[in-house]
């Protein structure tokens, strides 16, 4: 090569990116290699995203020729992004072309700010890149990295430079960039058991050009039992939804709540099926069956309480916080449960009793670090067995099978598909906690009323409907959004005279 291979990464803030791209002119040189780096900080769009270039010159002994400090379009033998978004940003700036680039990232999200302050589904079609990539890249190796750096206990970056070792295109033998981690001392061992995690996921993949996902972990016990029933009784386009479903409902109650969802998710592939949902992938199933799970994994207070005090929370506090060994940690948590959230794990009964004379909440600070405070979250989240007999189940559970109902009656889907959508996306505004899940619940049971279950509505026909419920939900999400907006304004400034 006449001239020097070009790698640019795109890391976000806390994955190692810096790390990585002295890992690569580390190897470089311990190749004979001349070798240069820049990094360019952007914008902070999550944990702050920085990309760094790197220039090799692959060959030993060479005179250093004069290298580029900053990437150009088009001139990027080897693209490499921890995200998946940031995979897409490269490929939107040129960065990726299919006469030169081998593209290497992974295909997990970390949800940008951009993405947060939607009041409803704000998030970028990941879909779009994952079926670009293959089309817009020379070679694209894609797979979710940060799940193999869980499963090896270490970082992403030493997972990227596995798969960008095993991609072939870099101008480096494997064992230069082992050397490479080896000399950075601390963590070594960890990096090394993530870099030969990517190197040999890679080398499991597809052809060139053709994308490869990781597998998805095998479910245990229950889990196991649903996910072939995700498998026998689903088509192959909902499976993964389908899936992760069954293991966050799992996790918040048990199997058998688990497959009531699948149950409720089989009745909706009825209707869609009816309506021809084949031709267009299932939309409608696939869009109740990610607002149905969303739905019965509501936030209540043993929910909070459960989360509040797992292993996982403490490690990613201390890691935030950049404890060493042997540092003691503080994690004081600010409470302020209501009346009314107490009362929704009560039975139905005690709950009247208790919403008649409830009153504003209370803020707590809760130390759930020290032992006293664990075990109160720990004592709450306990209850879990007893939800299904809480006033708060019975609710949602009620008005879950009134939507879904909704979603069939009339034949909706077969007069028009993007009617019963509509219904569907009306699962939008059951969404929050407190006060606000209280306001959003009563926009949606007014649509149901007035819209959805008003014949004199339905008479009107599909158009104005669909139309009508869309403005009534829109509003709905806008208003509320406001609401939010009103309660964050600050402290009102007071002028006063001068003496």
């Amino acid at each position: 090569m006449s001239r020097p291979f070009t790698i640019l990464v795109a890391a976000l803030g806390g994955e190692g990116g810096g790390v990585l791209a002295d890992w690569l002119i580390e190897a470089a040189q311990h190749e004979g290699f001349p070798a240069q780096k820049t990094s360019i900080p952007g914008v902070s769009q999550r944990t702050g995203a920085t990309t760094y270039y790197v220039e090799i010159y692959p060959e030993k002994g060479a005179r250093p020729p004069a290298m580029a400090l900053v990437p150009s379009p088009g001139g990027i033998d080897l693209m490499a992004a921890s995200e998946l978004v940031e995979a897409g940003r490269a490929m939107q700036n040129a960065f990726v072309t299919p006469e030169r680039t081998t593209l290497v990232a992974s295909t997990h999200r970390v949800y940008a700010t951009a993405e947060k302050v939607f009041p409803t589904d704000g998030r970028y079609d990941a879909q779009r890149i994952l079926d670009a990539a293959p089309k817009v890249a020379q070679k694209a190796v894609l797979f979710d990295m940060s799940r193999c750096a869980q499963e090896a206990g270490t970082v992403i970056n030493a997972v990227l430079f596995g798969a960008i070792a095993g991609s072939g295109a870099l101008p480096l033998a494997r064992e230069a960039c082992e050397n490479a981690i080896r000399s950075a001392g601390k963590g070594a061992e960890a990096s090394l058991r993530g870099f030969a995690a990517g190197f040999a996921q890679v080398l499991s993949t597809l052809p060139a050009g053709e994308r490869a996902l990781s597998p998805s972990p095998s479910p245990a016990g229950g889990r196991m039992e649903q996910a072939e029933r995700v498998r026998r009784e689903f088509p192959e386009a909902l499976h993964a939804l389908l899936e992760e479903a069954v293991v966050r409902l799992t996790d918040f109650q048990d199997a058998a709540y688990a497959a009531l969802y699948l149950d409720r998710v089989r009745g909706v592939l009825a209707v869609d099926r009816e309506a021809g949902g084949d031709a267009g992938g299932w939309r409608l199933t696939a869009e109740a069956a990610r607002l149905l799970a969303l739905w019965m994994s509501y936030e209540d207070v043993i929910r909070v309480a459960d989360l509040k005090t797992r292993a996982g929370r403490f490690a990613r506090v201390r890691k935030e916080a950049a404890a060493k060994d042997g540092q003691i940690v503080v994690v004081t948590d600010y409470l302020k449960p209501s009346a009314h959230e107490v009362a929704d794990i009560l039975p139905p009964a005690w709950a009247e009793r208790l919403r008649r004379n409830a009153g504003p909440g209370r803020a707590v600070r809760l130390r759930s670090s020290d032992v006293s405070g664990f075990l109160a979250l720990r004592l709450i989240a306990a209850l879990k067995p007893l939800r299904r007999r809480s006033a708060r189940f019975a609710e949602e559970q009620a008005l879950i099978e009134r939507w879904l109902g909704a979603i069939k009656r009339l034949g909706f889907a077969v007069l028009d598909r993007e009617l019963a959508l509509e219904i569907v996306q009306c699962a939008l505004l059951v969404r929050g906690y407190g006060e606000t899940w209280r306001r959003s619940r009563a926009a949606f049971v007014k649509i149901l009323d007035e819209l959805v279950e008003n014949e004199q509505a339905v008479a009107k026909g599909a158009d104005a409907l669909k139309s009508a419920i869309r403005k009534a939900r829109e509003a709905a999400l806008v208003y509320e959004e406001a609401k939010q907006a009103t309660a964050a304004t600050g402290k009102p400034v007071i002028w006063m005279k001068t003496a």
